[in-house]
């Protein structure tokens, strides 16, 4: 499986680490923005071919290409990727509107490629044993509540480097909950509102967002999200289910009692980023939809339409 990298800052490193340990696939190409930065990328990992060219890169011998770039791009290169016959997994989220999104997604029906959204909740153990016990009949969900939470006041990246792009609470936090709400429940979401605290003088986005989301069932979930928050950093998942109350921070996974539960052999890796791409990989080589395809993640950017529409009505 031989992999173009689109973009390569602090996620296309991780995602870099994971192919690392995946046997037979491998980076053979990274397309940048900047000349020096993608150079100097691509010889860290002794990667043979670098360009800022996309169609240079999509004209090398290649199999699929990840999207790591900024936001605002992933449409368009998601697109132009297929149209070259090259199977796609693309970051989250797949776009920030909700036309680029369906955009991606007649893309992807028309050339019958694949391709995956990055929704790595999907795949972290932690969330893959609740999602286990649900479908075994076990758990039932009756409420998420989740808190995502960051101190990022200057425009800079995982890796504390200058981004070339502006995060954003909605289109890109909120998508990793949106969308394993409506995994984890088995529902789109029907009914929803959003609440955000002022914007940032000189990044121009909202800091601080509340979001609540129902399904048909009943389940609920309460998200509230931060770039202000100076203290411990990350997102934390409180799931309420009719037979147990679960806490996922990170990889561990722990009861409503704070007892540790061992999601260690719920997959072949505890890496979420790396059981993304080995599904995306699989996917390819056996000719089938992925979990995460694009196709499946639209509910989830249809319901982020629906609370950017919330937001822009209070205004």
């Amino acid at each position: 499986m031989k992999v173009l990298m689109i973009g390569h800052g602090a996620f296309a490193q991780k995602h870099m680490d994971g192919i690392d340990k995946i046997d037979g696939a491998e980076v053979v190409s990274i397309c940048g923005r900047r000349d020096e930065a993608t150079k100097a990328a691509a010889e860290a990992r002794g990667i043979p071919h670098w360009s800022t060219d996309l169609d240079e890169c999509l004209a090398q011998d290649i199999d699929c290409a990840i999207i790591t770039s900024a936001t605002q791009v992933h449409a368009e290169q998601a697109i132009k990727c297929l149209e070259a016959g090259i199977h796609v997994e693309v970051e989250i989220p797949m776009a920030d509107t909700i036309e680029d999104a369906r955009a991606i997604c007649a893309a992807q029906e028309k050339s019958g490629l694949v391709a995956m959204a990055g929704h790595t909740r999907r795949f972290n153990p932690s969330h893959q044993w609740v999602h286990n016990k649900i479908t075994a009949g076990e758990l039932n969900i009756l409420q998420m509540d989740v808190q995502t939470y960051f101190f990022r006041r200057t425009n800079m990246n995982a890796a504390g480097e200058p981004r070339s792009w502006v995060d954003h609470l909605l289109w890109h936090h909120a998508c990793h909950t949106v969308d394993l709400f409506q995994y984890q429940t088995g529902e789109v979401v029907s009914e929803c509102f959003a609440l955000e605290g002022p914007h940032h003088p000189e990044l121009g986005i909202a800091m601080d967002m509340s979001i609540g989301m129902k399904v048909p069932s009943g389940a609920i979930c309460t998200l509230s999200l931060s770039f202000n928050n100076d203290g411990p950093l990350g997102t934390y998942f409180r799931y309420i289910g009719d037979n147990g109350t679960y806490l996922a921070r990170y990889d561990d996974l722990f009861t409503g009692a704070e007892e540790q539960i061992d999601v260690s052999k719920v997959d072949v890796s505890m890496n979420g980023i790396e059981l993304q791409d080995r599904e995306f990989f699989a996917a390819i080589k056996e000719g089938r939809e992925p979990n995460s395809s694009v196709a499946q993640c639209l509910s989830a950017m249809e319901t982020l339409d629906k609370l950017e529409q919330c937001l822009n009505a209070q205004k």
